[in-house]
């Protein structure tokens, strides 16, 4: 969603409502966390000190990719990136390389894109790597079911070069885990997988404070929709401090990416740590994209020495900043 449809989704008055929710996020910031489950950070940040400057991979040359909203690096096949566009695109997953070069086109079967704004790659311990999807944005706040996709990652060869939105290949048939919220409705934009346990955690995006953090256990296939259980909440340094819209989990698990419109946050978790839902009580650190013109995409390189960034646009550069 773009940031100018954000603050008049509610309002006639754009002015009046950005001068709100600068207010809103103010007061946020300064509330008693004392009662959450997991505290939040603090809403001020360090840069971090473990990436090197952002730097231009690449551009997506697709003509089919106009709103990259998602970005997942395959853990099965090397220099392969999955994305998608945006609501109002069919049900279309793309492969890009590590510098945005087409690799192919696939509609997934048994899918709906009402709102698709999240893609994450999992590998089970058989050694089998699926895609999920998430169909999770709301910004109305008025779809009390929301549901995430998962389906077989699709393999990559020569062949797929020729397919495109208009011929695009045929993935498996996707499973479909349909979600609630335990309180109220709420619009989403980023969506994570843990690399081992497969637990989904959606973080909201909030234009009045910070973001909610729910964790989904993944049962696929069941005929009720499964209950997202709160964690807690976490700010961040934007303005507002839950405006999230996209984040990755790194394959040790040790690490969480989140990105705003411009920039991204990096949680790491402590020494010791057991329990990766202790991450959310970690002080973020800013990490530097560049220059992106609406960033809504982040996903760490399959090894977890790099950071990939996405922004909408046909022919979006592709961002790379490298670990230290």
């Amino acid at each position: 969603m773009s940031m100018f449809g954000l603050f008049t989704a509610r309002s006639r008055n754009p002015t009046s409502s950005i001068v709100a929710v600068f207010a809103a996020a103010v007061l946020a910031a300064c509330g008693d966390a004392a009662s959450l489950d997991h505290p939040r950070p603090t809403a001020g940040a360090a840069a971090s000190n473990d990436y090197s400057a952002p730097e231009i991979a690449g551009r997506m040359e697709s003509k089919d990719i106009k709103e990259s909203s998602g970005l997942a690096a395959s853990p099965c096949q090397p220099d392969v990136l999955w994305t998608h566009n945006d609501a109002g695109d069919d049900e279309y997953i793309f492969a890009i390389s590590t510098v945005g070069k087409h690799l192919g086109a696939w509609k997934v079967q048994n899918a709906r894109n009402v709102d698709w704004e999240e893609i994450a790659a999992f590998k089970d311990s058989a050694g089998k790597c699926f895609l999920l999807i998430g169909d999770i944005g709301n910004n109305e706040e008025d779809r009390s079911e929301l549901t995430i996709y998962r389906v077989a990652e699709p393999t990559v060869s020569p062949r797929d070069l020729a397919s495109s939105a208009k011929a695009p290949h045929s993935t498996s048939h996707a499973e479909m885990l349909k979600f609630k919220y335990p309180d109220r409705p709420h619009n989403a934009e980023t969506m994570i997988v843990h690399p081992r346990s497969g637990n989904i955690y959606v973080l909201t995006k909030s234009e009045s404070g910070p973001s909610q953090i729910y964790k989904i256990l993944p049962l696929f296939g069941s005929a009720t929709a499964a209950a997202a259980k709160k964690l807690g909440e976490i700010s961040l340094p934007s303005v507002p401090l839950g405006l999230l819209t996209g984040g990755s989990v790194s394959p040790d698990g040790l690490r969480v990416i989140l990105c705003d419109y411009q920039k991204a946050f990096e949680l790491v978790l402590s020494d010791g740590a057991s329990d990766f839902d202790a991450i959310w009580r970690q002080k973020p650190f800013v990490v530097d994209l560049g220059k992106r013109k609406q960033g809504e995409a982040v996903t760490y390189s399959p090894d977890g020495t790099a950071i990939f960034a996405s922004s909408e646009s046909k022919n979006a550069p592709l961002i790379r900043v490298q670990r230290r």
